[in-house]
């Protein structure tokens, strides 16, 4: 069983997880009002994934036989600007994800709790994935500026995301 201290940890974990799975919904829900379905389309994706994460701590937890708390998630905005300026958001966003990711293994490697330090692994690998993919789309709606063309060939490319 995790101490005390890792419990709490990964329990703010799941709660920014379910939040981070609400931050996408709403620019999915944003970006489809905008008429953007691929971006609306990659959001929904990357909502479901973040859902995924916050199961797969919440699991490890209920494996651990550690208690489970869900805390409320806060209300995500409901606009988000440009496809640009969503993207920076959610840029962000992985990046403080990241950095909370980080703290819960430091942590568990203070606490010598091996098992959750191995499971944690999983996530900081997976933080490079999501800042980088965050981080490319970014890149290329800057390039891509305000036009208006090059706009909906990425809204296009971002439709295809297949589910993980």
């Amino acid at each position: 069983m995790p101490t005390e201290k890792i419990t709490q940890a990964l329990n703010r974990q799941i709660q920014s997880e379910l939040y981070a799975s609400h931050l996408y919904l709403a620019m999915s829900a944003y970006a489809d009002s905008r008429n953007l379905p691929g971006f609306a389309a990659w959001m929904r994706h990357q909502s479901e994934e973040e859902r995924g994460h916050a199961l797969r701590i919440f699991d490890y937890l209920r494996d651990r036989e550690a208690s489970i708390e869900i805390g409320e998630i806060a209300r995500p905005p409901a606009q988000f600007g440009s496809p640009l300026e969503m993207f920076r958001t959610a840029l962000e966003h992985e990046r403080k994800v990241t950095r909370q990711i980080h703290e819960a293994y430091e942590l568990a490697s203070r606490e010598h709790d091996h098992a959750t330090m191995v499971h944690l692994q999983w996530f900081v690998s997976e933080q490079v994935e999501e800042e980088r993919t965050a981080s490319e789309i970014t890149a290329r709606l800057e390039m891509a500026g305000d036009d208006l063309p090059s706009l909906l060939i990425i809204d296009q490319e971002l439709a295809g995301r297949q589910a993980a």
